[in-house]
């Protein structure tokens, strides 16, 4: 089928789709209207006046209407059941829904609204809330340009803010119960989290090292050498007997030549030496340092472990504040 026809008759099912959405939606506002008007009319001030008031319509509404309620209910019950039904078919043919009994449970409050039963009947209302969302998704309304979308959200935000931040301070308040109260909670993360993965992590941390150092070699191996140069040159021309050399015949070519000698001594014994760093030697002397480094950083006593757990304390309570601040109120005022 060509594009232009299908584009044609997807918004033609769309206008349909619609159409019986509104018609719902009329349906909705009129059973509602009749539920709580019969619930209006069983409290007996407000049917004494009625009936004073209007006593033809009362008699009228008690013997056609409120005689037949459920009847009547059940009337509109089958329109809202059928109109579950459609949709169940539609998302099944249109594939919304990664299974097809998912439709029932995404739309509850449609479903539980078929049910003639009191509590029930109220949630057909929320039908109202489906129908603003596909108007919204056809662009023939904006919601988020309305005021009282505006103050939903806003209040909407403002709980949201609250409730998170009460739930994480609560969190964090347990974190540190169980840091006060929990014995050897330091040496226990040592034995159970840090000690198992001891190798793979030194591994890591070799691998790092020697990259940072292979790095930064590279990126300043040109300043290295010359730095290196440099330092030759101060310390030969410092020193008394390269002084009194210089001051003898040919001295200060032998000088010279001794100087670029030593510079490219220097450089080549420089470069070589950190040229050697990706070498299994040097691996394997960093990893020895590195395990050595590890095995005393986990060694642990009971004053370092309270002073650790009072450190995480400590932190978490300055998290605890920050999160306290109030956020929406800076955004709102």
């Amino acid at each position: 089928m060509p594009e232009n026809q299908m584009t044609s008759l997807n918004l033609a099912l769309e206008r349909v789709h619609l159409t019986w959405d509104f018609l719902v939606i009329a349906l909705v506002v009129a059973n509602l209207t009749l539920l709580l008007f019969d619930s209006l009319f069983l409290l007996t001030p407000l049917n004494t006046a009625f009936e004073v008031i209007a006593p033809g319509l009362h008699d009228a509404y008690d013997r056609h209407i409120h005689a037949n309620f459920i009847a009547i209910d059940l009337a509109f019950v089958t329109v809202f059941l059928f109109d579950v039904l459609l949709g169940w078919a539609v998302a099944i043919a249109e594939r919304r829904y990664h299974r097809w009994f998912f439709y029932p449970f995404v739309h509850w409050y449609d479903v539980l609204g078929c049910i003639p039963v009191g509590g029930f009947r109220l949630l057909r209302i929320l039908r109202v809330i489906t129908l603003l969302q596909r108007l919204q998704r056809l662009g023939l309304i904006d919601v988020r340009r309305w005021y009282l979308y505006g103050v939903i959200i806003k209040y909407y935000d403002i709980l949201m803010e609250e409730l998170t931040d009460r739930i994480s301070i609560r969190m964090l308040d347990s974190v540190q119960s169980h840091l006060r109260s929990s014995d050897g909670l330091s040496g226990r993360m040592v034995e159970q989290v840090l000690r198992p993965r001891q190798q793979a992590l030194i591994h890591e941390i070799t691998q790092r090292l020697e990259a940072m150092a292979g790095n930064a070699y590279d990126h300043n191996r040109d300043d290295t050498l010359r730095y290196v140069r440099g330092l030759v040159g101060r310390t030969l021309s410092e020193s008394p007997e390269i002084r009194r050399l210089s001051r003898l015949p040919m001295g200060g070519q032998l000088t010279k030549g001794l100087e670029a000698s030593l510079s490219d001594l220097a450089c080549r014994l420089v470069n070589e030496a950190l040229e050697g760093l990706q070498s299994p030697e040097f691996s394997a002397l960093v990893e020895h340092l590195t395990e050595s480094g590890f095995d005393a950083w986990l060694r642990t006593d009971p004053h370092t472990e309270k002073v650790s757990e009072q450190v995480i304390v400590d932190m978490l309570e300055l998290l605890k504040e920050q999160i306290a601040v109030k956020d929406w109120k800076h955004k709102y005022e």
